[in-house]
């Protein structure tokens, strides 16, 4: 004996998985995508300035170092220590110019045949151009040998 489904069964239409069974529904979830913009939209933009400024601090820390390393080298040619000292300020004013004025030390510079030259670069990065409103100090350090085919004075 075998059983028919009824009628009723046979026609009955089930809902798809994801389908919207009710108009009503589509009705009230009008405008939820944009109230979910708007209310991200802040998180998303405050994101966005926190990698710059991120990036920013990555560059410049790469222009500081880079500035102690050719302020170095412009010092190691150098004959006399005054000379080294005025080469060194000047090469990391000319890198790093205006944006992040640089202070050179060169503590540690053992000026005498055989010697090195050190060279720390600090300035100050101002990040207050994204609304952090402060700024970070930011350091380059470089050693470089004296020259040694030239005669120290």
């Amino acid at each position: 004996m075998r059983v028919t489904p009824s009628r009723d069964r046979v026609h009955q239409r089930r809902p798809r998985i994801g389908a919207v069974r009710n108009v009503h529904d589509v009705r009230r979830e009008r405008g939820s995508m944009t109230a979910e913009t708007v209310m991200l939209a802040p998180v998303f933009l405050l994101f966005l300035m926190f990698l710059v400024g991120a990036g920013r601090v990555v560059e410049a820390q790469g222009e500081v170092n880079g500035a102690a390393r050719d302020a170095a080298r412009a010092a190691s040619v150098q004959r006399t220590e005054d000379a080294a000292t005025g080469a060194a300020e000047q090469t990391a004013q000319s890198v790093l110019g205006e944006e992040c004025p640089p202070q050179v030390s060169m503590a540690g510079t053992e000026w005498a045949e055989g010697g090195v030259v050190a060279v720390t670069i600090t300035c100050e990065l101002d990040l207050d151009f994204l609304g952090f409103g402060t700024t970070k100090q930011m350091t380059g350090n470089s050693v470089v040998p004296l020259e040694q085919f030239r005669r120290v004075e």
